[in-house]
């Protein structure tokens, strides 16, 4: 039977702590839904882009969200925009589990693939069936071969052996089940193609399945495209470790504490939008004033100068704003003549 080796580190502990109050704070934070709608769109263009771009897709991000919101574009390689289309559909497949209580089986996985590689390379990819032949990991930044998996009359039972585990009632956290299931998914490398795409949907998957979702608002993938290397190389110290995950399980819970340390910010400044526009709403104030107030949910302070330069005004009447501002305490003001700056007053 399969039996994950690895050990639970400070970094691991430290990680899992901060994903939990990433998660708290999503399910009990009162974000706009129009918000949220749009956070849930941007990070499945994100997720699609990275995972693709991963497996070596040349499209931009731009032109990623161009295909995705239905755009026709020229010069564009017909396999990099179906296998973009082809992860939409997968990740909206897998949505529908949300809140599900269901097993994950050998058919669902098969399915997952089927989709990801649907009317890719001709066809060639044998949608949904598991590998036949040999073949091989390559290093999609160098072309060099990283890793021969099991041979494929392997696959059937390291597949079934797989599922079984991960089917079974564990105390393990859900995240590092999560992390555990696509390295050993990617080692297995049960499909010809299309096996790190189909790992990182099941990842998707799993986490769902456990009450993880996030509000579907994080991008996995873009953290591993940021730095390939990195990735790859969290990978391989598996490999060079005696099949020990400790290192892997690093890497992928500070992975999913980074994203969603960006998504829990992104939601804070939501909010204290939300409740500024609110107040602003009780007070009479120029578009300028507005403006400046708005840009102090992005960042921390403003002064004078900076005022002036996106309000498009003068010095004078940049005075005049900021002190009537600070005199109806929203804002409140620091330092003295030309170090003088100013903060929300509301949120401190």
């Amino acid at each position: 039977m399969f039996e994950p080796k690895f050990a639970i580190t400070h970094t691991i502990t430290n990680a899992l702590l901060e994903i939990e109050r990433a998660r708290g704070f999503l399910d009990a934070a009162n974000l706009n839904e129009e918000w949220i709608k749009d956070m849930q769109s941007e990070a499945l263009i994100l997720e699609a882009h990275h995972s693709t771009h991963i497996e070596g897709t040349q499209l931009t991000l731009a032109q990623a969200q161009d295909i995705l919101a239905g755009k026709s574009l020229k010069g564009i390689r017909k396999d990099d925009r179906q296998e973009l289309l082809n992860y939409r559909v997968a990740m909206d497949f897998v949505s529908g589990y949300l809140g599900k209580e269901s097993e994950i089986t050998e058919e669902l996985l098969k399915e997952i693939h089927r989709i990801l590689v649907e009317d890719v390379r001709g066809g060639t990819l044998e949608p949904g069936r598991y590998r036949t032949v040999q073949n091989y990991v390559v290093n999609s930044l160098t072309g060099t071969i990283i890793y021969t998996p099991p041979p494929p009359s392997q696959v059937p039972h390291l597949m079934t052996e797989f599922v079984e585990w991960l089917n079974k009632e564990s105390d393990i956290s859900p995240v590092l089940i999560t992390g555990i299931c696509q390295y050993q998914f990617v080692h297995i490398h049960p499909f010809l193609d299309g096996n790190g795409r189909t790992a990182r949907v099941l990842c998707s998957l799993i986490l769902y399945l456990n009450g993880y979702d996030f509000k579907r608002l994080f991008s996995l993938s873009e953290y591993y495209d940021t730095d390939r290397r990195k990735y790859y190389d969290a990978i391989q110290s598996v490999r060079e470790n005696e099949m020990d995950m400790t290192t892997w399980l690093e890497y992928f819970t500070e992975g999913l504490s980074s994203q969603l340390a960006e998504v829990k910010a992104k939601g804070e400044k939501a909010i204290k939008r939300d409740v500024l526009h609110e107040i602003i709403r009780d007070f009479y104030l120029n578009p300028r004033q507005k403006k400046a107030l708005n840009f102090l949910i992005e960042h921390k302070q403003i002064d004078n100068s900076t005022y002036q330069k996106i309000c498009e005004t003068t010095k004078r009447t940049a005075t005049r704003d900021l002190t009537d501002l600070v005199n109806r305490e929203l804002l409140e003001r620091h330092g003295e003549k030309k170090g003088t700056y100013y903060t929300l007053k509301l949120f401190e």
